[in-house]
């Protein structure tokens, strides 16, 4: 039984960030590609974000960081995806994030990192690409 409909992505703000002028383009972005989009808003915590994924049936949740909390925001969020057995959302991101700190985050299950520069269509087709993949037959 696939799963039918637009993939359903949470985009949110982690942390104590106030810029999200990056997230809301994204999040529009993902929209005018037909994918259905919950954006949770500034300032959630790991655990308001995994609720708000598992909440809304997401397939995969995008987190923009530009406050240099990443390592502990993504680890957070990945633990509680665990916790919760909803490890099928994929979790990708984006910010300010070091290099040297982006294959350490893949380690740890961040499926993909974007860096500034990134457009918003590499975004688009990376998700289009990478989430809700059919399952192996």
């Amino acid at each position: 039984m696939g799963v039918t409909g637009p993939i359903r992505v949470v985009v949110a703000k982690p942390g104590l960030d106030g810029h999200d002028r990056g997230a809301k383009v994204i999040a529009r972005a993902l929209r005018d590609a037909g994918m259905e989009v919950i954006y949770t808003g500034l300032h959630q915590t790991p655990e308001q974000i995994v609720d708000t994924a598992i909440q809304e049936d997401a397939d995969a949740i995008g987190l923009s960081i530009l406050s240099g909390a990443h390592n502990t925001l993504f680890a957070k969020v990945i633990a509680l995806l665990k916790e919760r057995d909803a490890e099928d959302i994929k979790v990708f991101g984006g910010g300010i994030i070091p290099e040297a700190d982006i294959a350490p985050l893949k380690e740890q299950g961040v499926a993909e990192i974007f860096t500034p520069g990134a457009t918003t269509a590499s975004i688009v087709d990376w998700v289009n690409a990478h989430v809700r993949q059919p399952a192996e037959a």
